[in-house]
């Protein structure tokens, strides 16, 4: 077989986005169908529930289980502070009464005189969940969100770290093969989504949560690097809750990689231009790319499917990325695509390609194991 089909990168000048914002349990959805939003109006809103918090009061005033219900000076349902007396003992002949005063605030919501447990549940925690994008409400999803769409510039990265962020884009390389630097970073640059070239250094980033930037892009980032900022070795788990201080996307993969020229001149062209970013990734089932999306004030016609599709077909000199391990974000080009299936380091066998790399060397790895990238 001369080729085969791979998923791949998006990096598209202009789609059709649809965005689905939607609640983590039911609540109450604040838009309809045709209304306007930005990215960052609340267009639904629920109320998580507290944590649990458990007391045992037979223990905590030397009862037997059956006599807590009687000694607690509230009902189930009241509200309790931290410090307020929650349960008082009976004592001796009406003497040496012992209390327990609360260390948490909530409600009461149950009490047992089987165990001699009383549990208080948390305040209830609000979860407010916004448009992402400037765009239009084309769907709402009774209870749980809406679906927000917006003619847009998207930009998907191999590799991100932190949560969504909104922002003016601010290019600060002049070239997609210059290093973002701790030095092109000005406290002007607070709140905005600074566009780099090469390679993110750990000073950057630690630079860019100082001023208070939401979010830092470039081609590449060191491995080293990540795991000083972080503290610890990212596993194979989706990321996206990182508290860095800032989002980081990598547009190319791991090391010293300029930014794709094309991708480079996209994000250039919106110099200015109100965006969204997401870093979660999720290389395994159910993949999760980090993404940069522009919404276009001007409306034309798109092509519906885009938003959906990438990759396409693969075959001699399709520029490839690896995106697993032991060769996660390398670059090449394809030499070469045997037909027959050919066995692993692991002893299973697999459908392989040859990629030949930028200094010379030439890797076979299971074709699943890689994606077409844009050039």
């Amino acid at each position: 077989m001369a080729h085969a089909y791979t998923p791949g990168l998006q990096v598209m000048e202009r789609t059709l986005f649809r965005a689905s914002r939607t609640l983590p349990i039911s609540g109450e959805v604040l838009r309809r169908v045709g209304d306007p939003v930005t990215a960052q109006d609340v267009v639904a809103e629920t109320l998580l529930p507290g944590d649990v918090f458990p007391v045992n009061l037979a223990n905590q005033l030397g009862l037997v289980p059956a006599e807590v219900p009687r000694s607690i000076t509230k009902k189930v349902g009241d509200a309790v502070e931290v410090g307020e007396v929650l349960a008082v003992s009976p004592g001796m002949f009406g003497f040496f009464k012992g209390e327990y005063r609360s260390k948490h605030t909530g409600t009461i919501e149950s009490v047992s005189n089987i165990t001699g447990q009383l549990i208080i549940r948390g305040p209830q925690i609000p979860v407010r969940v916004r448009a992402y994008i400037t765009g239009t409400v084309v769907e709402v999803l009774p209870r749980e969100g809406v679906v927000v769409e917006s003619e847009a510039a998207l930009i998907q990265g191999i590799f991100g770290v932190g949560g969504e962020a909104y922002g003016p884009l601010a290019v600060v390389c002049s070239r997609p093969d210059q290093d973002l630097t701790p030095d092109l970073l000005t406290d002007s640059h607070r709140g905005q989504i600074i566009v780099g070239g090469r390679r993110i250094l750990e000073a950057t980033i630690r630079r860019a949560a100082e001023i208070g930037v939401s979010a830092v892009v470039a081609g590449g980032i060191d491995d080293q690097d990540l795991r000083d900022i972080l503290g610890y070795d990212l596993g194979v788990a989706i990321t996206g809750t990182e508290q860095i201080g800032t989002t980081v996307i990598v547009t190319e993969g791991f090391g010293d990689i300029a930014m794709a020229a094309r991708t480079f001149a996209i994000l250039r062209n919106h110099h200015g231009a109100q965006a969204a970013v997401n870093g979660a990734t999720q290389i395994r089932a159910g993949v999760i790319r980090p993404e940069v999306v522009i919404p276009l004030p001007d409306r034309h016609q798109t092509d519906k499917r885009a938003a959906v599709v990438g990759g396409g077909v693969l075959d001699i000199g399709s520029p490839v990325r690896v995106i697993r391990d032991p060769w996660f974000g390398v670059l090449g080009t394809v030499s070469s695509l045997p037909p027959e299936p050919q066995q692993l380091a692991s002893g299973s066998k697999a459908r392989v390609l040859e990629v030949e790399c930028s200094d010379g060397r030439r890797l076979t790895v299971p074709r699943a194991n890689v994606e077409i990238v844009s050039t």
